[in-house]
């Protein structure tokens, strides 16, 4: 790989790692007001919302300017609104301008690989990001849990820096200010992001003209016979994946007695899986193999209803990393495989931007159903059925659809099989 790519991989792993850490200390900050329970899954809601309403403006913006630049900024809103909750903002309202910053930056991160790598690295490019994202979700989980301990925040409060006078008084704002410094850190590589020399289309003034284009693509990669699949299969992953994350918070409070901060560890180990499942994948899997991939999807839904007979912590931390590791190694091909369809058939950051749109719309509607359970009081155990049930169902029916396709056409012949 080019230096470049490893600047681009720092740059997206600090700020990955701010992100889930700033999650861990928004739930922290909603107990700390007595919110409802059901505001927490809420926080994912308001943080993705920008990525569905934006659709259409976020793509265009990533490609009229040099992808390092968009990211700047888009990290300078994410510093924005983290800073909103040094300031006592409501957690949920902060949370959604880190998130406006997120929808803006993440066409830009993933845009400039095909921008910047030939077609045949963008399986191992992919596993390399995804494994390093997920290893920042590891590590930005644990950083938040560690934040929001008593101890560690009591220790980080009477540190006092020679002549500087800093401010802090609580808990909440040592773990903030500690969250600014690594988006300050990811930005400090963003500086750095290589210009790939690709043409920029300048910015249309005109909002109707934007959401016609958009539609546009959103049409053409739906209706393209191998983005269809690779775009079905990323978005259920996604909207799965968000809403695991508070099922697996939640179902650890309750069937292992675990407090939110040892909670936060299991995400993190439900990530080391999904970093193991890409990083195999990168090394074993071509483009024209990453349709075989899909059983692994309906097999991981399956093994999600294994969660309702484990009481012990010992058993449960194997289980996840398998969970994990069955979506990383499922998901980093289809991604590969649908930026590969989408930077032919409309430009990198527009289609990063239609997949932001569906992935997102998926997160608000299953995330608003786990919200919709919770408040219902519906049992854990009852979710977690219904979630096993529904991710190996939807996939399979995702199957069916490209098998249908192939007796149609034999599309996957011409994907480039070059092994890494």
């Amino acid at each position: 790989m080019p230096f470049g790519f490893y600047i681009i991989m720092a740059a997206q792993f600090f700020s990955a790692l701010a992100d889930n850490a700033l999650l861990i200390a928004a739930i922290a900050a909603l107990r700390e007001m007595h919110a409802p329970a059901s505001y927490e899954p809420l926080l994912k809601t308001s943080f993705t919302l920008s990525y569905v309403v934006l659709a259409a403006f976020v793509g265009a913006f990533a490609d009229s300017m040099p992808k390092g630049r968009v990211m700047l900024i888009s990290n300078s809103i994410k510093v924005f609104g983290c800073a909103l909750m040094f300031f006592h903002v409501h957690p949920l309202f902060a949370y959604a301008i880190v998130g406006l910053g997120a929808a803006a930056y993440s066409p830009a991160k993933y845009g400039i690989l095909t921008e910047y790598l030939p077609h045949r690295l963008l399986v191992v490019a992919n596993g390399w990001i995804e494994g390093l994202t997920v290893g920042a979700i590891i590590l930005g989980v644990v950083i938040g849990g560690l934040l929001i301990q008593p101890g560690i925040a009591a220790k980080l409060l009477a540190f006092d820096l020679p002549f500087i006078e800093t401010g802090f008084d609580t808990a909440g704002e040592v773990a903030i200010s500690v969250i600014i410094l690594l988006y300050l850190i990811a930005a400090l590589f963003n500086l750095y992001v290589p210009d790939t020399g690709v043409d920029h289309k300048p910015l249309k003034k005109n909002p109707l003209y934007l959401l016609h284009e958009f539609n546009h693509c959103l049409s053409l990669l739906w209706r393209d016979r191998l983005g269809q699949i690779s775009l079905a299969v990323t978005t259920l992953f996604w909207g799965a994946g968000a809403t695991l994350q508070f099922i697996v918070i939640k179902w650890s409070e309750v069937a292992l007695g675990l407090d939110l901060s040892k909670s936060s560890m299991l995400q993190g180990v439900v990530a080391f899986g999904v970093a193991g499942g890409a990083i195999v994948a990168a090394r074993f899997i071509t483009l024209r193999k990453s349709l075989k991939v899909i059983p692994l999807g309906i097999a991981m839904g399956i093994v999600v209803l294994v969660m309702n007979f484990v009481r012990d912590i010992w058993l449960a931390i194997p289980l996840l990393i398998l969970i994990g590791g069955l979506s990383g190694f499922f998901v980093v091909p289809m991604n590969a495989l649908l930026q590969h369809r989408g930077h032919i058939l409309m430009g990198a950051g527009h289609s990063i931007a239609v997949q932001n749109f569906n992935e997102n719309l998926s997160i608000l509607i299953m995330t608003g159903l786990y919200y919709a359970m919770i408040r219902a009081d519906l049992s854990i155990y009852w979710v977690l059925t219904l979630f096993g049930l529904f991710v190996s169902g939807l996939m399979y029916l995702i199957r069916q659809r490209h098998l249908a396709n192939q007796r149609q056409n034999d599309d996957v012949i011409h994907l480039d099989d070059t092994t890494h």
